[in-house]
């Protein structure tokens, strides 16, 4: 086992680790500061495949920016201590079950697809190649990878403002409305 192996492992083990602990945290800020670790260990693989443009895209957009919205959301909407609800058992049941759905999708995906070696020559990872690579429609295209990420920070977006959204009680009757 070489040394990149190592760090590898030991990337994909935090994200893995990192990735639980967001969804399985209840408290909320928590939950950030761990999309954080698993954002900057995402990046930090980037830079173990020679990807550096990708991994600065991915350390100044979504951890810095992303996280930072997210954080400043939760913290104009909620009380650092506060705490999420426990969903009821069915609900947990219904996630249990579209997880291990999406799972079961995923990794028939991958087993299905066929990995073989690009037949093309080396490709520089330079910034253009890069660009070009991010906005094409075409085989090696990644334009729909990453308006399907675009759309999943968003979801999360919502989610996370919408967990933290503060609920509002209602008043004791007000004096004026009594005259």
């Amino acid at each position: 086992m070489t040394l990149s192996d190592i760090i590898f492992y030991l990337f994909a083990g935090s994200i893995l680790t990192f990735s639980v602990l967001t969804v399985t945290s209840r408290r909320i800020l928590r939950s950030a500061v761990f999309l954080l670790f698993v954002l900057v260990s995402t990046a930090g693989l980037y830079f173990m495949l020679n990807y550096n443009f990708l991994a600065a895209v991915q350390l100044t957009v979504y951890a810095g920016g992303i996280i930072v919205l997210i954080i400043f959301s939760i913290l104009l909407t909620s009380h650092v201590s506060e705490k999420a609800v426990v969903a009821p058992v069915r609900q947990q049941i219904f996630s249990a079950l579209a997880v291990a759905a999406g799972a079961i999708f995923t990794l028939m995906t991958i087993f299905k697809f066929a990995f073989v070696p690009s037949t093309s020559p080396a490709m520089d990872s330079n910034v253009q190649n890069v660009g070009r690579e991010l906005v094409s429609y075409g085989r090696d295209g990644y334009a729909l990878p990453f308006e399907v990420i675009s759309i999943l920070l968003l979801a999360a977006m919502v989610g996370a403002i919408v967990l933290a959204k503060k609920e509002k009680h209602p008043e004791t009757t007000d004096t004026k409305s009594n005259k």
